[in-house]
């Protein structure tokens, strides 16, 4: 059984008496979200799929926690932004000036990714929840019973409490009205007029109505459970980083049932997704990152869900833009064509299930046989349409168009090595080195290309007897052999487009220049 039909049925079983599954995820707009950032959502994603396919009615949510504070200016962000830390992201101009803040730039960015991907909850900006007033009988609630959280809070860390620290906590942080930032201290709570009196570093001073004010905001492990209630959440996944014995979850579980009377919703903890080669935590900050709009100019969206919805959460797993990127196509396309083979695990069925946006009974180009044929045409897509229709593959513009634009991004963006040209001139010294029987594979090669009469569909046949061998592993290894030899001394390569293909996008007469040294 896939994962996330294992979660599903798991909240079915757990909850029978519920009408709507209330299934959750959020960030913080602190940056571009990364895929690490994306491996949240999609695992929210897959199991309301599931949830839905039960039959089951499903309220699928994504929070902005575009109210949290900026902490850190990016590396990608002009440094002069530091004078914004401490605001809440909503208030934060937008570093590029083309959103109405900081928050709704990265909050546009994402959402416009996740579109990509026919993903679409129901998105809430925590800046407006807050601002609305809907959360103040729960802030206040939090301020009543100040002192229980401050015990729990100080049950997860390793020093005592303090008796002072305890009558001085309070579960909120206050962006203050005048340089909007985070730099108050609560110096009075008047818990029968429901009146809190703060002071901030700018000098500034204010005693304010909690249930007026619009500057007041839970800290996050209140903030988190208080959420869980107000939205009735049963599922909710999060990072390793917020499931140890003293993370944020296991502090949040505890003052959800504790402070607001309400069962924790169950948590599916994913591990990070670590860029090939490097041993740094994605970071939107950093910008150590792959974004899903770096994803998706290289991978059409299906192959990146599928790639997510293969591996467990908590299994860990590489992202890489080089050759691996080949290899998950090939992976994906092989699955993709054997969909409906008894021979395929039902893991991978599922998997596929999840991932599909394309009806799998349509052919789709191959990714590798595309960036092998691009170079060599100069990146033109129509001639592309027409030489894999006159090898037989019929596709229509749009698909291949997209697919072509991906393969041409990640050879001139990730793996120019790729841009490989046809030889100017006859390689002679390469020639040289191959033995007399390798030689005689050319002569005959040459042959077959001169030879118009020999249809079609069986010129690779032709082809591959020129290495006919009793034995058949000698045989591949010498048909093996003949092609790598043929891509060298067209491409100076050792690997290139099917051989049909070759002839067709260089012309038989170019290669008959390349490959005959005994005319």
């Amino acid at each position: 059984m896939h994962w996330a039909k294992r979660i599903a049925s798991q909240l079915i079983q757990n909850h029978p008496e519920r009408q709507t599954f209330v299934c959750a995820s959020g960030i913080s707009p602190s940056g571009s979200v990364h895929i690490g950032n994306f491996r949240e959502i999609v695992t929210t994603y897959f199991v309301t799929k599931e949830l839905v396919k039960s039959g089951k009615k499903v309220r699928f949510i994504f929070s902005w926690d575009d109210f949290d504070r900026f902490r850190k200016v990016p590396t990608h962000v002009d440094p002069s932004f530091e004078k914004y830390i401490g605001m809440p992201y909503s208030e934060v101009p937008c570093p590029y000036g083309c959103h109405s803040s900081y928050a709704e730039h990265f909050e546009t960015e994402f959402e416009n990714a996740l579109s990509a991907f026919d993903i679409k909850p129901e998105f809430i900006y925590q800046c407006q929840e807050y601002k609305s007033t809907r959360y103040h009988s729960s802030i206040l609630h939090a301020l009543k019973n100040r002192m229980e959280i401050y015990d729990i809070l100080t049950a997860f860390k390793t020093g005592g409490a303090n008796e002072d620290e305890r009558s001085s906590f309070f579960p909120v942080h206050i962006y203050c009205e005048v340089c909007k930032k985070d730099n108050t201290t609560v110096q009075q709570y008047d818990e029968q007029n429901e009146m809190i009196t703060y002071c901030c570093k700018c000098g500034h001073q204010n005693s304010l109505s909690i249930r007026q004010a619009t500057n007041i905001k839970l800290h996050w492990k209140i903030d988190w459970p208080m959420r869980w209630k107000m939205e009735e959440v049963l599922l909710e996944p999060g990072g390793r980083d917020h499931s140890s014995e003293t993370g944020s979850y296991n502090v949040s579980r505890v003052i959800s049932e504790k402070i607001f009377k309400n069962p924790p919703p169950l948590y599916v903890p994913y591990e990070f997704i670590n860029i090939k080669g490097s041993y740094a935590k994605m970071s939107s900050s950093s910008g150590n990152n792959y974004t899903p709009i770096d994803l998706l100019n290289v991978y059409a969206p299906e192959n990146i869900l599928f790639l997510f919805a293969k591996y467990q959460p908590h299994a860990a797993f590489q992202i890489g833009m080089d050759e691996d990127v080949i290899r998950n196509y090939m992976e994906y396309e092989r699955y993709r064509d054997s969909y409906g083979s008894p021979s395929l695990t039902s893991d991978i069925k599922e998997a596929l299930e999840l991932s599909m946006m394309t009806d799998m009974g349509m052919k789709i180009p191959k990714f590798n046989q595309i960036t092998s044929l691009l170079p060599l045409i100069n990146f033109d897509t129509k001639l592309l349409k027409d030489l894999l229709y006159r090898d037989g593959e019929d596709y229509p513009s749009e698909m291949l168009e997209q697919i072509a634009k991906r393969a041409e991004n990640w050879i001139k963006l990730w793996n120019p090595q790729k841009l490989i040209t046809v030889n100017e001139c006859p390689d002679h010294a390469f020639y040289g080195t191959l033995s007399l029987i390798e030689q005689e594979w050319m002569k005959a090669f040459c042959r077959i290309l001169k030879n118009e009469s020999i249809e079609k569909e069986h010129l690779m046949e032709e082809i591959y007897a020129i290495c006919q061998d009793e034995d058949k592993r000698i045989m591949r290894n010498n048909q093996k052999r003949l092609f790598t030899i043929i891509y060298k001394l067209t491409l100076n390569n050792n690997e290139g487009p099917r051989i049909p293909l070759l002839i067709q996008a260089i012309g038989a007469n170019k290669l008959l220049h390349l490959l005959e040294f005994d005319k």
